[in-house]
């Protein structure tokens, strides 16, 4: 049985990380689904990860390219029953070994407001001046040299 983060590719897990970020987002903030899934999902330089827990899928993240040296973390989520678990730690840390691996040297991101404790704890630092509204959420970006 499938436990712990494991990359997804479209042939295998994918639809897993679609399906909690669907929840997370579109079903629990009610960001609309043309926002949540994007063009970056099929790209091939776009990493994704899914978090399971005996076989289920708890979370999800992505990793996008930004520039040279430079990765975008996105679309982290993790479902409201398995918050406060560690799932969201897990996630980041696959992301950022995979980041490393890739060759980045600095990961951004922009978090919603409520999770910017979160980020600082793994320690990414706030990088914009004021809170920014996407998809109606209010965020701040960050960043983390790796």
């Amino acid at each position: 049985m499938l436990d712990g983060v494991v990359r997804a590719s479209a042939d295998d897990r994918l639809e897993d990380a679609f399906d909690v970020r669907h929840e997370v987002f579109v079903e629990g903030q009610g960001v609309p689904v043309d926002l949540e899934r994007d063009d970056r999902d099929d790209q091939p330089s776009t990493l994704h990860f899914v978090a399971y827990d005996e076989g289920r899928p708890v979370g999800a993240a992505r990793l996008c390219p930004a520039g040279d040296g430079v990765g975008k973390v996105q679309r982290v989520a993790v479902r409201e029953p398995d918050r406060g678990r560690g799932w969201g730690h897990r996630l980041m840390a696959a992301l950022e070994d995979a980041a490393r691996g890739a060759g980045y040297d600095r990961l951004e991101l922009d978090a919603q407001t409520h999770a910017v404790a979160f980020y600082e704890r793994l320690g990414y630092e706030v990088t914009s001046d004021e809170v920014f509204t996407d998809a109606g959420i209010p965020h701040l970006s960050m960043a983390k040299d790796l």
